[in-house]
């Protein structure tokens, strides 16, 4: 709705621009609007609004390049406005307007194109082969990782290579802040362990953050945008990298082959609780997995750096999953929704609710 209604706007305000035309060629009785105006003139007020009613039907029809048109609009109907300033002075309110949304704009497309290019170099890389799960590959995991992998259903079918899925959800930032609605998609490959998050929050009318969370060739990268333009978050580091590789681990509910990857080894505590530790690109870490007795994962806990003004400091990092939420996609059998909470010292954080609405696997990732 609001980009119908912005398109709105813009379609106006290129009509009000039609009028310096039809003075020129007096083609219409506003002498009341402008004094005098040349047929020269009249063409470029024509092109104006040639240019807005175009950026507005890109717009409506969700170009990304609808703000470039509308940007040489803005220009050339504000040079015209400059020229003609006793009669049109108002006008430069609403190319203000436009323009601002023209930013906005430019920030949504420099954040997608960025976000192209890494998931082009991210998939470019990834291994197609792919062999078919025996029972006896997962016979040589402790007993109770068996129960969930056969709960999973992955015997007899393809290794997962690529793993691609959509969330809704909310989040928030802080554990006194507003739940914020998001919409998220990722990129997992497993025989090169690391995954490419994109997340769109909306964290006010007309605000919105874009977050980009990736894990490539060992290393985390977090960064998050205001309006997909302003850096409020660009981390990286060790203890980044140490945190991307946990969230890999954790989230193999979503692509439970990966179980069975070499950089993945398995110790059963007791016939609920297994620990995987991983070993990738110089950085190990553990998680333990808690399972039931339907071979349903419900708990995943690792100890994880949370950040602080003062500095990470190392807390408990939970996923909490609904075990009534397990489905099949494409015959794996995996949950929908779970929670993600901080345990500190000042008390539990819950700070993402997600539910995944589309999982698919070796090769529908774009």
């Amino acid at each position: 709705m609001r980009r119908f209604i912005f398109a709105l706007i813009i379609t106006l305000h290129g009509l009000i621009q039609f009028l310096g035309f039809l003075k020129a060629f007096r083609l219409s009785g506003i002498d009341q609007i402008f004094s005098t105006i040349p047929k020269t003139a009249g063409l470029f007020w024509l092109l104006a609004c040639l240019l807005f009613v175009g950026a507005a039907i890109a717009l409506i029809l969700k170009k990304e390049w609808w703000w470039m048109v509308a940007g040489i609009g803005i220009v050339l109907s504000q040079v015209l406005i400059f020229m003609y300033w006793q009669e049109t002075k108002f006008g430069t309110i609403t190319n203000i307007i436009i323009l601002v949304g023209c930013i906005l704009a430019y920030g949504s497309w420099s954040f997608k194109g960025m976000v192209r290019n890494e998931r082009q170099a991210f998939l470019s890389s990834v291994s197609q082969n792919s062999s078919t799960v025996t029972q006896k590959e997962i016979g040589k995991l402790p007993a109770v990782v068996q129960r969930w992998l056969n709960n999973a259903r992955i015997v007899d079918k393809l290794t997962i290579r690529t793993a691609y899925f959509r969330q809704t959800g909310h989040m928030k930032t802080s554990p006194n802040g507003s739940w914020m609605p998001v919409e998220a998609e990722q990129y997992v490959r497993t025989a090169e362990p690391g995954f490419l998050w994109v997340a769109d929050v909306r964290a006010a009318p007309f605000i919105h953050l874009a977050g980009r969370d990736k894990y490539m060739d060992g290393k985390g990268a977090m960064l998050i945008k205001l309006v997909s333009l302003f850096p409020v978050a660009d981390s990286k580091g060790q203890k980044i990298d140490q945190g991307a590789l946990l969230r890999y681990l954790a989230e193999m509910v979503w692509y439970p082959s990966a179980a069975l990857e070499d950089y993945i080894s398995w110790e059963q505590i007791n016939s609920t609780s297994a620990r995987a530790t991983m070993s990738y690109g110089g950085v190990t870490a553990s998680a333990l997995f808690r399972i039931n007795e339907q071979g349903q994962v419900k708990r995943i806990e690792a100890e994880r750096y949370y950040d602080r003004k003062e500095g990470a400091t190392l807390e408990m990092w939970l996923i909490t999953i609904d075990a009534d939420s397990y489905q099949e996609f494409e015959g794996i059998r995996v949950p929908t929704r779970a929670q993600v909470t901080w345990r500190l010292v000042e008390g539990d954080f819950t700070w993402y609710k997600l539910e995944m609405t589309d999982l698919a696997y070796n090769g529908r990732a774009d």
